[in-house]
């Protein structure tokens, strides 16, 4: 779907057509299907056809790049310049709302006159961004700022997902550890270690996509700041060094919530250890109480015919005794080491 943008008037001009689908028989360079507005600031492609990338490519005058060379990760592949326009990809997070955490690669084509986006899915920066713009269509006035406005929108949406998860990590882990102080049944401390297990590997895959984005975010940053043409104006390169030292801190804060949730998992996966060792033990003293009554009982048991013990009349109970005992002196003595 092709869906444009420009200011008209002082007002948003939205521009929305649907999916252009290949026709049987090849279309003519000479007879295109209706081509965006040429005045078109930001013209955004959201799982473009064939046929809609054609149309963007006669109206901008450069080629795209296809989804296959969107997801190559050389430098050479996400930045480059082809003649006046400017290249620039990178994996962006989206699905954070739903708790399933993913990446794909967005290119951003930035010309002097217009920016085009070619994406296959809808990370929240861009809605958000469309609405904000909406309110304010100033936003949305040059090319270089519509592409610098999507990437501070990208950068808080980041930031909001980084204090969300590291809220709810130090939320479960209060939970487990005081789970583990308190004297509640088993089974409700193993609910609570395995939903700060599950919260942990959140936070893992968090940071993990979101050091992916921030990292492309640096790289794409670093490029455009080096550019000495036009495709950039000189009065957002004050945008460019705000935006870089943001990722920087996000970068760093998602170094800082990774390491800490390993230690947090150390910690978890510890205290299961601990509980699974204590079941363990309990079942080896068990075991090893119970294993001299055993013997005497394997002893009495057996079906010999001349066995003195057979005709005492305190026999039996004398048995019970002697079980008992030889049940009671293991746990003493575990007692006595400390071991219980």
């Amino acid at each position: 779907m092709i869906t444009t943008y420009h200011v008209d008037g002082g007002r948003l001009v939205v521009g929305e057509a649907p999916p252009v689908a290949m026709p049987a028989t090849p279309v003519s360079d000479q007879a295109p299907s209706p081509v965006p507005a040429a005045q078109a600031v930001w013209i955004d492609l959201l799982q473009p056809t064939p046929q809609e990338e054609r149309i963007v490519e006669r109206l901008i005058g450069v080629e795209l790049p296809t989804r296959e060379e969107q997801q190559e990760i050389e430098a050479s592949s996400r930045l480059y310049r082809e003649g006046e326009a400017l290249f620039l990809t990178a994996p962006l997070m989206h699905g954070a709302d739903t708790g399933e955490f993913r990446s794909a690669a967005i290119t951003f084509v930035l010309t002097g006159q217009s920016l085009v986006t070619v994406r296959h899915a809808t990370p929240r920066a861009f809605g958000v961004f469309a609405a904000r713009a909406a309110k304010n269509p100033a936003m949305v006035a040059t090319a270089d700022g519509v592409m610098l406005g999507l990437f501070e929108q990208v950068v808080d949406r980041i930031a909001d997902v980084l204090e969300r998860v590291g809220a709810d990590m130090d939320r479960n882990s209060t939970s487990a550890f005081k789970a583990t102080k308190s004297t509640e049944p088993a089974s409700k401390k193993n609910a609570v270690l395995k939903e700060t297990l599950i919260a942990l590997g959140q936070v893992g895959e968090a940071t993990a996509r979101a050091t992916d984005t921030l990292l492309g975010l640096s790289r794409i940053l670093a490029f455009i700041a080096a550019e000495k043409e036009t495709a950039i104006r000189k009065d957002n390169k004050g945008r460019i060094k705000t935006l870089a030292r943001d990722v920087r801190s996000l970068q760093e804060h998602a170094a800082f919530l990774n390491e800490k949730a390993t230690f947090l998992l150390d910690a978890v996966l510890g205290i299961i250890n601990i509980e699974q060792t204590a079941v363990i033990k309990t079942f080896s003293v068990v075991s090893v109480a119970l294993m001299p009554p055993t013997l005497i009982a394997s002893i009495y048991g057996m079906n010999f015919q001349f066995m003195p013990e057979l005709e005492w009349g305190i026999g039996y109970p004398l048995a019970l005794a002697l079980m008992a005992v030889s049940a009671v002196l293991p746990v003493m003595y575990f007692r006595r080491k400390g071991w219980l």
